[in-house]
């Protein structure tokens, strides 16, 4: 039986990225009277207003390709990134974000919808970004489901020609056991159906569903797209940790601990604010330019 600490570490993750997805997106709206509407237009002030979704910018030589984000489950196009895309605007990045799965009557928490129709969503985004920008591909980074969602787009809808690198921060690739609690599911009749129904973003991110056995049959990737998987060790939702990784050529599988052992981030603390974690994104971006990352890397 799982002891009761153990038990509770997903629901207690749950409830951290349903706050960090919550108190951002008041404290915007309070600062700015234009984010005190709901919905995307709300979401472009609030990330314009910060540097990123600037249909305007033009990628530069350096860098060519547009970064799309992917936020995770439960979150959305701007809270997920509040960090992370200034971080990358300010290295000279165009940043766009991108809002997917949204459930009708379900505002702010998105990723809840059918993953296949997501990755439709991601696709007709990427074509936004393109046609906004000129450039001939995107770079995609996402967190979570966010990391594992554009993997269908890639595979299934085209997606390998227009995207020349996927970072995933803490992908659930080969599902999400929320540190095992779903292996309790078949113990209570009826809850797997009721996810299904409620939440089909959900069950599609539960170990052996048929999502995942269609995403990763024949192969985890696609040729000419790089791909990048950041893990940590304390991840308590997409676990075991190692069921992040990736197997295939142009794959590179990182765990944060082997570059700063002292980083404690678990699965959202390392899409929010880990700057350690944003280092080795920006190398992945960039690897002609790569600078070795380190604890160090959380100060610059």
């Amino acid at each position: 039986m799982l002891p009761w600490k153990r038990l509770l570490r997903p629901f207690a993750a749950m409830l951290l990225a349903a706050a960090a997805a919550t108190v951002p997106a008041a404290t915007a709206a309070h600062a700015d009277p234009a984010a005190t509407e709901t919905g995307p237009e709300a979401a472009a002030v609030t990330a314009s207003a910060s540097g990123w979704n600037d249909y305007s910018c033009k990628p530069s030589a350096a860098h060519p390709r547009p970064v799309v984000l992917v936020h995770g489950t439960l979150g959305n196009s701007v809270d997920n990134w509040l960090a992370l895309a200034p971080y990358l605007t300010v290295r000279g990045y165009c940043v766009f974000s991108v809002d997917y799965g949204r459930l009708p009557g379900v505002p702010l928490f998105h990723g809840l919808g059918p993953i296949d129709a997501s990755a439709g969503q991601l696709s007709a985004y990427v074509d936004k970004v393109l046609a906004a920008t000129g450039a001939a591909e995107v770079d995609l980074v996402g967190h979570s489901q966010g990391g594992m969602m554009p993997r269908y787009y890639l595979k299934f809808l085209g997606g390998a020609a227009k995207v020349g690198a996927l970072v995933g921060i803490a992908p659930d690739n080969h599902g999400a056991t929320l540190g095992g609690l779903t292996n309790l599911l078949p113990y209570f009749p009826g809850a797997e159906d009721l996810i299904t129904a409620a939440t089909p973003g959900l069950a599609d991110q539960m170990p052996g569903s048929q999502f995942l056995a269609k995403l990763n049959a024949g192969g985890d990737t696609v040729p000419g797209v790089r791909y990048t998987v950041i893990a940590t060790r304390y991840d308590e939702v997409a676990t075991p940790w190692r069921s992040q990784y990736l197997s295939g050529s142009g794959v590179r599988n990182v765990l944060l601990q082997d570059l700063c052992p002292l980083d404690l981030s678990e699965h959202v603390a390392i899409a929010l604010f880990d700057r350690i974690a944003f280092h080795e994104v920006a190398n992945a971006l960039d690897p002609a330019h790569a600078t070795a990352t380190t604890c160090a890397s959380a100060l610059s």
